[in-house]
């Protein structure tokens, strides 16, 4: 039996969560962009620093087999900053058909990719829902220590968490899930400013991937908004209004 067959892991058990990871990340490097048509479900991954889409393969096999919804995903270099990784998350998002209903999920740097597209990329306009695990929105300690490229959007005061925190959409429903034995993120710094807020004892940073109540957690909510007919939205793309929005802004840009 492989890695990817075993069953959840025990809560806590931050070495095995994280010999997994290790042991799924050469997987799902190319993007994954599901064929879908209006009313269907997609849910799209957004995974952490030194990870990659192949990490969220249990979650993926679960969510599919649970809901039936489809499961898109992309993979980003290491140590590439908030804002880059949300403009390619909105790039494969702008590829998903209109009257698709899209739930974000992302782990720890992911959440907070996933939150700066619907707030500054117009993501709003076609995300139902927004899911963080073990994401730093009250900065980690860690990235103090390293305070350049990813690291500077990870401090506690960097410019992009103290954004996210003045801009939160209501409208746009999030859920943070934190463990009380995440390390990297202390659980009080791992909720968003507004939407539900889970701890979970005994989980850790990476454990929350693998874990069948985080999982439980999720399919739950995705299930709640399926019943809910998905919205046709006739509006122009997210991504072009955001572009258009900052060429108007960057003279520099216009110049060019």
């Amino acid at each position: 039996m492989g890695l990817r067959d075993w069953p959840g892991l025990p809560g806590g058990n931050e070495a095995w969560a994280t010999l997994r990871e290790m042991y799924l990340m050469p997987r799902d490097i190319a993007p994954i962009l599901p064929v879908t048509r209006a009313g269907d479900d997609v849910v799209v991954l957004v995974h952490g620093i030194f990870a990659s889409a192949g990490v969220f393969r249990p979650m993926r096999k679960h969510i599919e087999a649970k809901t039936g919804a489809h499961v898109a995903s992309f993979t980003h270099l290491p140590g590439v900053g908030v804002r880059r990784i949300a403009l390619s998350l909105a790039k494969l998002v702008d590829r998903i058909p209109r009257g698709v209903r899209v739930h974000l999920v992302g782990h720890s740097l992911g959440g907070l990719v996933a939150r700066w597209y619907v707030e500054e990329l117009g993501g709003y306009m076609r995300v139902a829902q927004t899911f963080s695990l073990a994401t730093p929105f009250g900065g980690a300690r860690a990235a103090e220590l390293f305070p350049y490229f990813v690291g500077a959007d990870l401090h506690r005061s960097s410019e992009v968490l103290e954004h996210l925190r003045k801009r939160a959409r209501v409208d746009v429903p999030h859920t943070s899930i934190v463990g009380t034995a995440d390390r990297l993120v202390h659980h009080s710094a791992g909720a968003f400013r507004h939407g539900e807020h889970i701890v979970l004892p005994g989980q850790g940073h990476n454990t929350l991937l693998y874990d069948a109540e985080v999982m439980a957690l999720i399919v739950a909510r995705i299930r709640r908004l399926q019943r809910v007919p998905a919205p046709v939205v006739d509006a122009p793309s997210p991504l072009e209004a955001a572009l258009e929005t900052e060429d108007a802004t960057n003279p520099a840009t216009e110049a060019a």
